[in-house]
């Protein structure tokens, strides 16, 4: 039902960009509005859609689970994970806007600076953004953190994938066999040590 819309939003921007670079006078006035009128509609369509999202995550609050595994029920128990910033920080998370999903996890971690779910999410953000200093203090904080041992696993995986990327596939697949050691069910750091040591293929990091 959007496919229009994006389309024609896509249309103006293409012909913006064709021709702001030798527009001049009027010509550059009514583009830079054509591009402010994106700007809004795009500003928009991001807020509606986080807050729909918020809305989403409520009504299935409401849902009654027959029965939680003890890690689920672990995660719900989170306070942070009601916050508004947590389900902002979430929505940015999902649609790449890495920067903005920093800022409200950032804001969370000052309240809370043992939630290991939300330095998960900071050290993603960080890592998407290839700025490993700060994904690495985050995802080791995770390990010496309160948290489930899947949570610990996937920050030790994310932290190979780290080495792996400094060309140092010995650290990275000491710290994938670490992630298995946490959580043997992963099969993320299986695939990544295969990649490391044929140093061939996408490693796999991610909320899992």
């Amino acid at each position: 039902m959007f496919q229009h819309v994006f389309a024609e939003m896509n249309d103006m921007l293409d012909e913006i960009i064709k021709r702001y670079p030798s527009a001049e006078g009027l010509n550059k006035q009514e583009l830079l509005q054509k591009w402010n009128l994106l700007k809004r509609m795009s500003d928009g369509m991001i807020d509606e859609w986080l807050m729909f999202e918020e809305k989403m995550s409520q009504v299935k609050d409401l849902e009654q689970p027959v029965a939680l595994q003890p890690e689920q029920e672990a995660v719900t128990a989170l306070p942070e994970i009601h916050l508004e910033s947590f389900s902002r920080g979430q929505g940015y998370f999902k649609l790449q806007m890495y920067p903005q999903a920093i800022m409200q996890f950032s804001r969370i971690v000052d309240e809370y600076p043992d939630s290991a779910l939300t330095r998960y999410y900071l050290g993603l953000a960080h890592m998407n953004l290839n700025q490993t200093a700060e994904a690495g203090s985050h995802l080791r904080l995770i390990v010496h953190l309160k948290g489930s041992p899947r949570l610990k696993g996937l920050a030790c995986n994310a932290l190979g994938c780290i080495e792996a990327k400094l060309a140092n596939p010995k650290g990275a697949c000491s710290l994938f066999a670490q992630a298995l050691q946490h959580d043997p069910t992963l099969t993320e750091p299986l695939y990544n040590m295969e990649a490391c040591r044929l140093n061939s293929g996408q490693l796999q990091y991610g909320i899992s």
